[in-house]
Protein backbone atom coordinates (compact mmCIF):
# COMPACT_ATOMS: atom_id res chain seq x y z
CA UNK A 1 0.00 0.00 0.00
CA UNK A 2 2.06 3.22 -1.38
CA UNK A 3 1.44 6.47 -3.29
CA UNK A 4 0.75 9.94 -2.89
CA UNK A 5 -3.20 10.24 -3.94
CA UNK A 6 -5.13 13.36 -5.75
CA UNK A 7 -8.53 14.25 -4.23
CA UNK A 8 -10.64 11.32 -4.18
CA UNK A 9 -12.99 13.55 -7.06
CA UNK A 10 -10.63 13.01 -9.81
CA UNK A 11 -12.11 9.57 -10.20
CA UNK A 12 -14.95 7.76 -9.96
CA UNK A 13 -15.81 6.60 -6.62
CA UNK A 14 -13.70 3.91 -5.12
CA UNK A 15 -15.16 0.84 -3.20
CA UNK A 16 -14.32 -2.43 -2.34
CA UNK A 17 -15.60 -5.09 -5.32
CA UNK A 18 -19.09 -7.15 -4.44
CA UNK A 19 -19.08 -9.40 -1.53
CA UNK A 20 -15.78 -8.11 -0.42
CA UNK A 21 -16.56 -5.39 2.16
CA UNK A 22 -19.13 -5.61 5.24
CA UNK A 23 -22.90 -6.14 5.04
CA UNK A 24 -24.97 -3.18 5.48
CA UNK A 25 -27.03 -2.43 8.56
CA UNK A 26 -31.05 -3.15 8.62
CA UNK A 27 -33.50 -0.34 8.12
CA UNK A 28 -33.84 1.96 11.92
CA UNK A 29 -30.20 1.30 12.72
CA UNK A 30 -28.62 3.88 10.71
CA UNK A 31 -28.01 6.02 13.91
CA UNK A 32 -26.29 4.14 15.80
CA UNK A 33 -24.00 2.78 13.09
CA UNK A 34 -21.10 5.53 13.35
CA UNK A 35 -20.95 4.27 17.63
CA UNK A 36 -21.11 0.21 17.07
CA UNK A 37 -19.04 0.70 13.96
CA UNK A 38 -16.17 2.87 15.89
CA UNK A 39 -15.91 0.14 18.83
CA UNK A 40 -16.14 -2.84 16.50
CA UNK A 41 -13.33 -1.55 14.00
CA UNK A 42 -11.47 -0.23 17.81
CA UNK A 43 -12.09 -3.71 18.97
CA UNK A 44 -10.51 -5.29 15.92
CA UNK A 45 -7.69 -3.53 15.46
CA UNK A 46 -6.18 -4.37 19.30
CA UNK A 47 -7.37 -7.89 18.73
CA UNK A 48 -5.73 -8.18 15.53
CA UNK A 49 -2.58 -6.39 16.14
CA UNK A 50 -2.14 -8.75 19.71
CA UNK A 51 -3.01 -12.02 17.83
CA UNK A 52 -2.32 -11.48 14.01
CA UNK A 53 -5.53 -12.09 11.68
CA UNK A 54 -5.56 -15.44 11.47
CA UNK A 55 -5.46 -16.50 15.47
CA UNK A 56 -7.91 -13.36 16.03
CA UNK A 57 -10.94 -14.59 17.62
CA UNK A 58 -14.58 -12.88 16.52
CA UNK A 59 -15.59 -13.88 20.24
CA UNK A 60 -12.90 -11.83 21.66
CA UNK A 61 -13.54 -8.77 19.16
CA UNK A 62 -17.03 -8.96 20.37
CA UNK A 63 -15.92 -9.20 23.84
CA UNK A 64 -14.16 -6.04 23.75
CA UNK A 65 -16.50 -3.90 21.76
CA UNK A 66 -19.00 -4.76 24.37
CA UNK A 67 -21.51 -5.77 20.80
CA UNK A 68 -22.96 -9.19 20.39
CA UNK A 69 -21.44 -11.30 17.83
CA UNK A 70 -24.53 -11.77 16.07
CA UNK A 71 -24.38 -7.72 15.27
CA UNK A 72 -20.97 -8.10 14.50
CA UNK A 73 -21.83 -10.61 11.94
CA UNK A 74 -24.63 -8.51 11.05
CA UNK A 75 -22.66 -5.33 10.09
CA UNK A 76 -19.43 -6.75 8.90
CA UNK A 77 -20.31 -10.13 7.81
CA UNK A 78 -17.28 -11.59 9.46
CA UNK A 79 -13.08 -11.79 10.34
CA UNK A 80 -12.61 -10.76 7.01
CA UNK A 81 -15.02 -7.99 6.52
CA UNK A 82 -13.77 -5.69 9.64
CA UNK A 83 -10.03 -6.32 8.35
CA UNK A 84 -11.41 -4.82 4.72
CA UNK A 85 -13.31 -2.22 6.90
CA UNK A 86 -9.94 -1.57 9.12
CA UNK A 87 -7.93 -1.08 5.37
CA UNK A 88 -10.25 0.96 3.89
CA UNK A 89 -10.43 3.04 6.41
CA UNK A 90 -6.79 3.35 6.36
CA UNK A 91 -6.34 4.08 2.62
CA UNK A 92 -9.18 6.69 2.97
CA UNK A 93 -7.72 8.57 5.55
CA UNK A 94 -4.28 9.13 3.82
CA UNK A 95 -6.15 9.89 0.34
CA UNK A 96 -7.80 12.65 2.69
CA UNK A 97 -4.59 14.03 4.10
CA UNK A 98 -2.51 13.61 0.80
CA UNK A 99 -5.25 15.75 -1.14
CA UNK A 100 -5.81 18.25 1.26
CA UNK A 101 -2.14 18.70 0.92
CA UNK A 102 -2.01 19.20 -2.65
CA UNK A 103 -4.94 21.59 -2.49
CA UNK A 104 -3.33 23.69 -0.05
CA UNK A 105 0.25 23.99 -2.41
CA UNK A 106 -2.13 24.52 -5.29
CA UNK A 107 -3.84 27.24 -3.46
CA UNK A 108 -0.56 28.22 -2.39
CA UNK A 109 0.53 28.83 -6.55
CA UNK A 110 2.63 25.90 -6.61
CA UNK A 111 2.51 24.00 -9.98
CA UNK A 112 5.55 22.08 -10.88
CA UNK A 113 4.60 18.48 -10.96
CA UNK A 114 7.97 17.84 -8.59
CA UNK A 115 7.14 20.20 -6.25
CA UNK A 116 3.83 18.45 -5.80
CA UNK A 117 4.57 15.45 -5.44
CA UNK A 118 7.26 15.72 -3.04
CA UNK A 119 4.70 17.66 -0.96
CA UNK A 120 2.05 14.78 -1.07
CA UNK A 121 4.74 12.43 -0.93
CA UNK A 122 5.87 13.99 2.89
CA UNK A 123 1.82 14.10 3.90
CA UNK A 124 1.95 10.41 2.99
CA UNK A 125 4.49 9.32 5.26
CA UNK A 126 3.62 11.30 7.84
CA UNK A 127 0.27 10.04 7.87
CA UNK A 128 1.72 6.50 7.98
CA UNK A 129 3.55 7.39 11.16
CA UNK A 130 0.11 8.78 12.98
CA UNK A 131 -1.66 5.84 11.95
CA UNK A 132 1.63 2.96 12.53
CA UNK A 133 -0.97 0.83 14.17
CA UNK A 134 -3.25 0.67 10.95
CA UNK A 135 -0.46 0.49 8.72
CA UNK A 136 1.42 -2.10 10.65
CA UNK A 137 -1.28 -4.42 10.37
CA UNK A 138 -2.31 -3.91 6.60
CA UNK A 139 1.47 -4.28 5.94
CA UNK A 140 1.67 -8.15 7.23
CA UNK A 141 1.67 -11.34 5.73
CA UNK A 142 -0.96 -12.26 7.60
CA UNK A 143 -4.37 -11.31 5.76
CA UNK A 144 -7.26 -12.48 4.79
CA UNK A 145 -7.49 -15.04 1.56
CA UNK A 146 -7.36 -12.97 -1.10
CA UNK A 147 -5.97 -9.63 -0.10
CA UNK A 148 -2.77 -9.47 -1.81
CA UNK A 149 -4.55 -9.36 -4.92
CA UNK A 150 -6.63 -6.68 -3.60
CA UNK A 151 -4.13 -4.57 -2.15
CA UNK A 152 -1.74 -5.01 -5.53
CA UNK A 153 -5.07 -3.36 -8.01
CA UNK A 154 -4.80 -0.64 -5.86
CA UNK A 155 -1.11 -0.03 -5.86
CA UNK A 156 -1.28 -0.13 -9.86
CA UNK A 157 -4.19 2.56 -9.37
CA UNK A 158 -2.05 4.65 -7.15
CA UNK A 159 0.81 4.37 -9.57
CA UNK A 160 -1.38 5.92 -12.51
CA UNK A 161 -2.65 8.28 -10.21
CA UNK A 162 0.97 9.65 -9.59
CA UNK A 163 2.19 9.28 -13.00
CA UNK A 164 -0.51 11.74 -13.77
CA UNK A 165 0.45 13.95 -10.92
CA UNK A 166 4.51 13.71 -12.33
CA UNK A 167 3.11 14.37 -15.72
CA UNK A 168 4.37 11.42 -16.89
CA UNK A 169 3.54 9.72 -20.09
CA UNK A 170 2.36 6.29 -19.14
CA UNK A 171 3.07 5.12 -22.63
CA UNK A 172 6.86 5.47 -22.57
CA UNK A 173 8.49 2.41 -20.30
CA UNK A 174 11.25 4.46 -18.74
CA UNK A 175 8.93 6.91 -17.34
CA UNK A 176 6.14 4.49 -16.43
CA UNK A 177 9.28 2.25 -14.32
CA UNK A 178 10.45 5.51 -12.65
CA UNK A 179 6.82 6.08 -11.13
CA UNK A 180 6.63 2.50 -9.97
CA UNK A 181 9.79 2.77 -8.28
CA UNK A 182 9.05 6.19 -6.69
CA UNK A 183 5.36 4.36 -5.10
CA UNK A 184 6.96 1.70 -4.19
CA UNK A 185 10.12 3.66 -2.20
CA UNK A 186 6.99 5.71 -0.33
CA UNK A 187 5.39 2.03 0.37
CA UNK A 188 8.95 0.48 1.80
CA UNK A 189 9.34 4.12 4.30
CA UNK A 190 5.60 3.46 5.10
CA UNK A 191 6.25 0.28 6.42
CA UNK A 192 9.09 1.31 8.26
CA UNK A 193 7.72 4.09 10.18
CA UNK A 194 5.10 1.45 11.86
CA UNK A 195 8.29 0.05 13.32
CA UNK A 196 9.91 3.31 14.72
CA UNK A 197 10.59 3.54 18.48
CA UNK A 198 9.76 7.35 18.32
CA UNK A 199 8.70 10.87 16.68
CA UNK A 200 12.46 11.60 16.31
CA UNK A 201 13.32 8.72 14.58
CA UNK A 202 10.44 8.97 12.26
CA UNK A 203 10.92 12.11 10.96
CA UNK A 204 14.53 11.25 10.67
CA UNK A 205 13.13 8.61 7.76
CA UNK A 206 10.94 10.62 6.89
CA UNK A 207 13.52 13.45 6.04
CA UNK A 208 15.63 11.02 4.67
CA UNK A 209 12.93 9.55 2.86
CA UNK A 210 11.84 12.30 0.93
CA UNK A 211 15.79 13.36 -0.19
CA UNK A 212 16.03 9.96 -1.62
CA UNK A 213 12.91 10.90 -3.47
CA UNK A 214 14.12 14.35 -4.80
CA UNK A 215 17.17 12.41 -6.35
CA UNK A 216 15.27 9.59 -8.02
CA UNK A 217 12.15 12.67 -9.56
CA UNK A 218 15.34 13.98 -11.55
CA UNK A 219 15.05 12.88 -15.03
CA UNK A 220 18.16 11.29 -15.92
CA UNK A 221 18.79 13.11 -18.81
CA UNK A 222 18.50 16.39 -16.33
CA UNK A 223 21.64 15.67 -13.99
CA UNK A 224 24.26 14.85 -16.76
CA UNK A 225 27.00 16.95 -16.42
CA UNK A 226 27.66 18.72 -20.40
Amino acid sequence: MSGIVESAGTEPARQLPEGQGGVGLPEGNAAQYPTLRRALLDAALEVFTERGYTDAGLTEIAARSGIPVGSLFQHYGGKRGLYLALWEEFREEQERRTAATLAAERDRGVADPVALFMAGARAYLEGAWDNRRLGRLVAEDDSPAGFDALRRQWDRAWVRRNARLLEVDERQRAGRVRVSVLTTVIGGAARELGDCGDETEAREIVDEVCGILIHLTTPPSSSRTP
